[in-house]
């Protein structure tokens, strides 16, 4: 009966027209254009580094050029060929399907930092921009984590509350001041993140302004400790 159903209505690759054995996965040509991390990598954003000992808590120069306000961070992919076109897609591309498939590929890398009590708490996005793309692609994500490793998350616990112009074509610094307050705790919901460990969790991570600015607002209701979990990491060899 599963093979009379799969030739009915087979599965197709979630970024081409090839046919799946399963639902939600690549065929083997786009995992093998998806720049998934592996290996060595810097233990505060996930971007990867050079061989070295992974045992070892290493850094990218970034990382250590910019002071975060979190303790560690993973990423699932470089935000390159086939992962920007996943990204965008979910994103921009009214794809929110995108979200679970995506969602596994995060757990996985992020499952070395991630403590059972842990609060995932999703990027915020301006209501406006909600209402134009009628979710939030963070929040998706989070949901989805949520649910495959038995997680809380608190998707209203942050309030951004300016729209901010987009980030792109800024300067780092740019970056940083465009995001300058635009983030707050929610008056009716930040006390859940209080004494909690955080795990915030995005699309995509550029310079980290705007998860800076998340971790800021988290660090103001009172959470303990600070992680970030992304999809994609641009880094400078991407």
């Amino acid at each position: 009966m599963q093979s009379i159903l799969k030739t009915i209505f087979p599965n197709f690759c979630l970024t081409c027209d090839a046919i799946v054995e399963e639902s939600g996965a690549l065929c083997g040509k786009c995992w093998q254009g998806t720049p998934f991390i592996s290996g060595t990598i810097c233990d505060t954003c996930g971007a990867p580094l050079p061989s070295g000992d992974e045992m070892e808590a290493l850094h990218c120069d970034d990382c250590l050029l910019t002071a975060r306000p979190w303790e560690q961070g993973r990423a699932a992919m470089l935000y390159s060929a086939n992962a920007r076109r996943l990204v965008l897609s979910m994103k921009h591309g009214d794809r929110p399907e995108l979200a679970r498939p995506a969602a596994r590929w995060l757990y996985r890398a992020m499952k070395d930092i991630t403590r059972p009590d842990a609060v995932l708490v999703p990027v915020p996005a301006h209501r406006s921009r909600l209402w134009a793309r009628r979710y939030n692609q963070a929040a998706l994500l989070a949901q989805e984590i949520a649910r495959i490793g038995g997680m809380i998350t608190k998707p209203e616990a942050l309030i951004r509350h300016q729209n901010t112009p987009t980030q792109e074509g800024r300067t780092r610094d740019a970056r940083f001041a465009n995001l300058d307050g635009a983030i707050q705790p929610n008056p009716r919901l930040a006390q859940a993140l209080a004494g909690r460990d955080v795990i915030i969790v995005d699309d995509v991570m550029t310079s980290g302004a705007t998860l800076a600015a998340t971790a800021e607002a988290c660090r103001v209701a009172g959470a303990a400790r600070i992680s970030v979990a992304v999809l994609a990491r641009v880094a400078k060899d991407a």
